[in-house]
C-alpha cells in the first residue's frame, strides 16, 4: 500500500470506528469541523486534540502509517504558521530574526490556525481510512435523502463524491510513478529556478490527465457493461441501521463539544 497519502485510502479493520455507522461518522466529522473554529483557549484546543488522537488510536491503524500519510500536507501546516509570523503585528515582541520582529500574538495565532488545519486533516482522513467508498456513498445518500423531494440528484452526487475520494490515492500513485519515470529521463523537479521547475511539471501533468481520463472511461464502460443504474428502484444488500455504539459516539461527541464551549476563554 502506498503510504504517501492516506486521504482517500481505506484500511480494512475491525475496530469500533470501522464498525460505526457511516452516517454517524459523517455527522460527527461535519460538526467537528464547525466546533474546531469555536476553540480559542489552550484547554479547548486540548480537548479537540485529545478527541482526534483518541479517535485515531482506537482505529487500530499504525500511528506511523497515519503520520507518514499526512506528510504531503505538513508543508501547508508549516506554511500557515510561518505566514502568521510575518503577517501578524500584534502583542509584545518576543525576539528578532534578521532584524525582523516576531510578535507574541503572531506565534499564538500561527499555532492555533496550524493546529486547526492539522486536526481537520486528521479527522477527515480517519473517515476514509475506516469507511469503504460504498459505505460513504450510502451514508451521503441517506443524509441527503430529504432533498429528493425537490428532485435533487442525491444518488448521483453521492456516487460522484465517493468515486472522487476513491481515486485520490490512485492518482497520487500515478503521479509518483510518472515523476519517477520523468526523473529517470533527466527531468529535475526539485532544483533550479522556479520557471524551469514549472516547465518540468508540464510533462508530468499531461500523462497524468491522460491516465485520469482513461481510468474514468474504463470505469464508465465497466458500469455500463454491468447494467449499473442509480436512483429510484435501486436496492442495497445492507441497510444502514443505527446501533448502540453509534448513539454512544454521539453522546461522547456532545460531551466533548460541551467541554470545548465551557473551556473557551
Amino acid at each position: 500500500m502506498n503510504g504517501s497519502m492516506v486521504i482517500g485510502q481505506y484500511v480494512p479493520g475491525d475496530s469500533i470506528v470501522h464498525r460505526l455507522d457511516p452516517r454517524a461518522k459523517l455527522a460527527t466529522i461535519f460538526f467537528f469541523v464547525i466546533v474546531v473554529f469555536f476553540a480559542n483557549s489552550v484547554w479547548s484546543y486540548g480537548i479537540l486534540t485529545l478527541f482526534a488522537l483518541v479517535s485515531a488510536g482506537v482505529t487500530q491503524i499504525r500511528p506511523g502509517f497515519i503520520i507518514k500519510g499526512l506528510k504531503p500536507v505538513w508543508f501547508l501546516v508549516v506554511f500557515t504558521f510561518l505566514l502568521h509570523l510575518f503577517v501578524t503585528r500584534e502583542g509584545e515582541v518576543l525576539f528578532t530574526v534578521l532584524s525582523f520582529p516576531i510578535y507574541k500574538e503572531a506565534v499564538i495565532q500561527g499555532l492555533a490556525i496550524s493546529l486547526r488545519f492539522f486536526l481537520l486533516i486528521l479527522i477527515t482522513s480517519l473517515l476514509t481510512l475506516t469507511t469503504t467508498p460504498i459505505a460513504i456513498t450510502d451514508a451521503i445518500e441517506e443524509l441527503l435523502h430529504p432533498l429528493k423531494k425537490i428532485r435533487f440528484p442525491v444518488h448521483e452526487l453521492a456516487l460522484m463524491m465517493s468515486i472522487s475520494l476513491r481515486f485520490i490515492p490512485t492518482l497520487m500513485q500515478e503521479t509518483e510513478k510518472i515523476s519517477k519515470a520523468q526523473a529517470s529521463r533527466g527531468v529535475d523537479f526539485r532544483t533550479g529556478p522556479i520557471k524551469d521547475r514549472l516547465k518540468a511539471i508540464i510533462p508530468l501533468l499531461v500523462p497524468l490527465f491522460v491516465s485520469a481520463f482513461k481510468r474514468a472511461e474504463e470505469l464508465a464502460m465497466a458500469m455500463e457493461a454491468r447494467g449499473y443504474q442509480g436512483g429510484e428502484g435501486r436496492t442495497k444488500i445492507r441497510e444502514l441501521v443505527f446501533q448502540k455504539r453509534d448513539y454512544a459516539t454521539f453522546l461522547l461527541f456532545v460531551i466533548m463539544v460541551v467541554g470545548v464551549f465551557v473551556t473557551r476563554s
